[in-house]
């Protein structure tokens, strides 16, 4: 059995609302990723966790591949998909521990921004997602590396709480994300030929503390409101704000220091 998906995968509690409320923040992650790919005429590609799918159509134009096809396992975010297809473009809902075991071998690029952190065991999942890839083919993945950051490690804390340690059955998140160093080794023994990984801190300044909220709610917190019922959701972020207020103390604007981890590698032809 491959490792299970996190919530989020599963398409519920996901609000695109909420997650686009950073929409140039939650962009620039992603065009860095793509300034790593090597341009190639007529590329097969897979995008990994596409969302909305917005950013998939963007990616098949900048790149100029033949055709693109945009997988996401939530319905709420690929509702919009359907504005983004076209010539060469289309989506699919799948699961991708499920997609990765269909289509081995198939893809001249295989594509994921910031989906793999909730996908648990990146030791498995990582060389299964190479996988997708031709030989000679390229792989290109970013993941948030905020694990550290109180911001994350409160979620779990403010879980193991009462009534929301009850209600989630003793569940809290653990990020399965690694280090920039770890992600290297794994390249390299999964048989890149060329690689490069990178750990870059993305600087967002927010109005507020406060406003660390309005960004985990579309994202970390996703996993949690998911799972608690609906009468314990606005309690849980309230808890969660007074604590990380306290913590981080009440700062206007608020410096969010966000580090992510950029992976690039080609597979041996």
């Amino acid at each position: 059995m491959m490792p299970e998906q996190e919530a989020q995968s599963t398409g519920r509690g996901w609000n695109p609302v909420q997650y686009d409320r950073f929409r140039d923040e939650r962009r620039q992650p992603f065009y860095d990723l793509t300034g790593l790919i090597q341009r190639e005429r007529g590329m097969h590609v897979v995008d990994l966790g596409c969302g909305t799918g917005e950013l998939t159509a963007w990616l098949h134009r900048e790149i100029g591949a033949a055709d693109t096809l945009g997988v996401d396992h939530s319905d709420a975010m690929l509702a919009d998909s359907a504005a983004f297809v076209g010539p060469g473009v289309r989506f699919e809902k799948a699961d991708i521990l499920d997609f990765v075991r269909a289509h081995r071998g198939a893809f001249d690029l295989v594509f994921s921004n910031a989906a793999l952190q909730w996908v648990t065991g990146h030791e498995t999942i990582i060389p299964k997602v190479l996988e997708l890839a031709k030989p000679g083919g390229q792989v290109a993945l970013q993941m948030p590396s905020n694990l550290n950051h109180t911001s994350h490690r409160l979620a779990a804390e403010i879980a193991g709480e009462e009534p929301f340690r009850t209600a989630l059955d003793g569940w809290v998140r653990h990020d399965p994300v690694q280090t920039a160093e770890w992600y290297a080794d794994l390249l390299h023994r999964a048989g890149l030929i060329e690689m490069r990984v990178r750990l870059e801190v993305y600087p967002h300044l927010l109005t507020s503390t406060r406003g660390i909220v309005e960004w985990v709610k579309g994202s970390l917190l996703t996993a949690y409101t998911s799972r608690l019922p609906a009468d314990l959701v606005e309690p849980f972020l309230k808890r969660y704000e007074q604590v990380l207020v306290e913590r981080l103390g009440y700062r206007e604007p608020f410096f969010y220091a966000f580090p992510r981890i950029l992976l690039w590698g080609r597979l041996l032809g």
